[in-house]
């Protein structure tokens, strides 16, 4: 025959509820945080790192007096995503501010193109300078639908950059890039005569 232990006697059984080791909890924390943080200043240091390899580029040109006196071709409001070199579409250029995002506004006109940026430098890029515009779903780690970015190409100094705007109404990204082909070969044609 089988005894059963009463249940008072289980009931005095002592068992004391699991202790939290707070000490252990707590360098797990401080291990975390000093983790991240090395990892935000080391990020922080390559952006500088990029920067001054960047120094040869020349300052970006201010908007000439008179500007909006010309006849506006197009505008658009929108996000101004990043620049890269021409080509390479991972290769961000952080100098001068180029790799800062911030909203835009582009003004194009027949002198070239303006681009306010609040919060961030401004910058034109003369119609001289403009190469071409195309529809592209990619720029500096950016991926978007197809066609969903509007990159343009221009001249500073010697080297040639892709910088990727994307409007509030992407319907306008063709006219886009009609108008800065259209303007880019009158430019050409000109300079040819």
């Amino acid at each position: 025959m089988t005894t059963l232990t009463p249940l008072y006697l289980l009931a005095a059984e002592q068992k004391s509820a699991e202790v939290t080791d707070w000490s252990a909890r707590i360098a797990w924390v401080i291990g975390l945080l000093v983790f991240v943080a090395l990892v935000y200043w080391l990020m922080r240091q390559g952006w500088k790192w990029r920067e001054s390899l960047q120094s040869d580029l020349p300052e970006l040109t201010a908007t000439p007096e008179g500007f909006g006196d010309g006849e506006a071709l197009l505008t658009l409001t929108g996000r101004y995503h990043a620049s890269t070199t021409a080509g390479q579409w991972l290769d961000r250029i952080v100098a001068h501010g180029l790799g800062t995002r911030s909203r835009a506004e582009l003004t194009l006109t027949a002198r070239g193109l303006d681009v306010v940026r609040p919060g961030a430098s401004d910058f034109f890029i003369s119609a001289e300078a403009l190469r071409e515009a195309r529809l592209d779903k990619a720029l500096a780690g950016k991926v978007l639908p197809e066609g969903g970015l509007l990159i343009i190409t221009w001249a500073h100094g010697e080297t040639l950059i892709d910088s990727g705007f994307r409007s509030d109404h992407a319907a306008e990204h063709q006219a886009w890039v009609d108008a800065v082909d259209h303007l880019t070969s009158t430019t050409t044609e000109g300079t040819a005569r």
